[in-house]
């Protein structure tokens, strides 16, 4: 099943409307991270990428 994280979900300045998507896990962590540093200034870190985990949701976003 897809998967994605909504980067509405996280508190920014620049309110930033991002939704990433993958098929796997792996994938969408990975592109959510390179998403996070290059745009939000985050640091790739095993304790980022597993708070970027819990944010997965299942399925595809509703509106």
């Amino acid at each position: 099943m897809r998967k994605y994280i909504d980067c509405r979900e996280f508190p920014s300045e620049m309110k930033c409307t991002v939704l990433i998507a993958a098929d796997t896990e792996e994938e969408l962590v990975n592109a959510a991270v390179q998403h996070a540093v290059a745009v939000h200034g985050e640091h790739d870190t095993p304790d980022f990428r597993s708070e970027i985990k819990k944010a997965i949701h299942e399925g595809m976003p509703n509106g």
